[in-house]
């Protein structure tokens, strides 16, 4: 340890300073809480036994394992941690604590709220997380598509297969691209430390990316066809959805709440924002692929098998509420689950 002391997740422990602070504020804790602290972030990973809590920490002090009981306890509440899926502490029954989080030493003194936090590999980091989970969401999403498209009876010489690949990739592109900035709109804005303004970073992203995109579609049918197949995903879709991202995961950083519940808010969130599109006049990957299909009358693509199953005749208004809806909530849940996951280390535990 330095004269730094240790940074782990939005924390900064300077046992020299005795300050514990998050995102720069000092936070008040137990003088002897503190020690405890500083003890297993001191040996991070390593199980520190409950003799050594009464040596170190108690000094001989005679106190029963209550004492130590509400002493991880009390830490546990102020880390918003939970005792049945620790993100920090975990309890090793009738031996002791093992300190989970990664620890970072030698980091500098904490930083003031509003300032540059942890800086570009971090940015990179999540946003380039973010994007990975957006690209899960466009095979499940591509695969559902696929799957339905190739049901349909087919042209001559037209394999189900690459009807299948086609949708699939297709989906693929355009999440990635939506991922990107929406991911890295919020990963920049998170840098400021102010979680609020990763609303406002989802929804730019969402948009710079969702205009550029429609504007270079719209161009390319125009230059290859002669025309385009109308109102199609762009930026107005792109600020809905990338600000619903946003939203979700500055829920889930508002709350002491376990990854899956923060991930079931950011979906349920996106869901939202999904449906709030539709209702708008606004379209997703599944109204956009109606929209193609409708557009060129010599096009074999058709959704009407999701149309049947909502009790529909084709891919009517019911389809693309209920689709938008599960596309927003699919997209924001893997988007803020795979940032999650790479802020706080998830990919090294089971």
């Amino acid at each position: 340890m330095t004269s730094d002391g240790y940074r782990f997740d939005r924390f900064h422990l300077d046992p020299a300073d005795r300050r514990l602070a998050r995102d720069g504020e000092s936070v008040e804790l137990n003088a002897r809480y503190l020690d405890a602290l500083t003890l297993m972030v001191g040996e991070p990973g390593k199980l520190i036994s409950k003799d050594r809590f009464l040596d170190e920490v108690w000094r001989g002090i005679p106190v029963t394992d209550e004492a130590l009981t509400q002493c991880i306890k009390s830490l546990r509440k102020l880390l918003g941690d939970d005792a049945a899926r620790p993100r920090f502490i975990e309890t090793v029954p009738k031996h002791g604590y093992r300190f989970i989080a990664p620890v970072e030493t030698g980091t500098g003194a904490p930083r003031p709220k509003g300032a540059i936090g942890d800086g570009w590999q971090r940015f990179l980091l999540v946003g380039g997380a973010g994007t990975i989970g957006a690209g899960i969401a466009g095979i499940i999403g591509g695969l559902i598509y696929g799957l339905a498209g190739a049901s349909q009876p087919l042209q001559p010489g037209m394999g189900a297969v690459s009807v299948l690949l086609v949708l699939l990739w297709l989906t693929i592109a355009a999440a990635l691209m939506g991922g990107a900035g929406v991911s890295f709109g919020i990963a920049g804005a998170a840098l400021l430390r102010d979680r609020r303004w990763v609303i406002a970073g989802g929804a730019l992203g969402g948009l710079i990316v969702g205009a550029f995109a429609k504007l270079l579609g719209l161009d390319a049918f125009n230059l290859l066809l002669g025309r385009s197949p109308g109102d199609i995903t762009g930026g107005l879709e792109g600020l809905i959805l990338g600000g619903a991202v946003g939203l979700g995961a500055w829920f889930g950083a508002r709350a002491n709440w376990s990854v899956r519940r923060r991930i079931a808010i950011a979906g349920l969130v996106g869901m939202i924002g999904g449906a709030l599109i539709t209702l708008l006049g606004g379209t997703l990957m599944g109204g956009s692929l109606e929209l193609l299909s409708t557009s060129f009358p010599d096009s074999r693509l058709r959704l009407d098998q999701i149309g049947a199953l909502l009790g529909e005749h084709g891919f009517g208004p019911i389809s693309q509420l209920v689709t938008g809806a599960l596309e927003g909530g699919l997209f924001a849940s893997c988007v803020v689950g795979a940032m999650l996951f790479a802020r706080r280390g998830q990919f090294r535990r089971p």
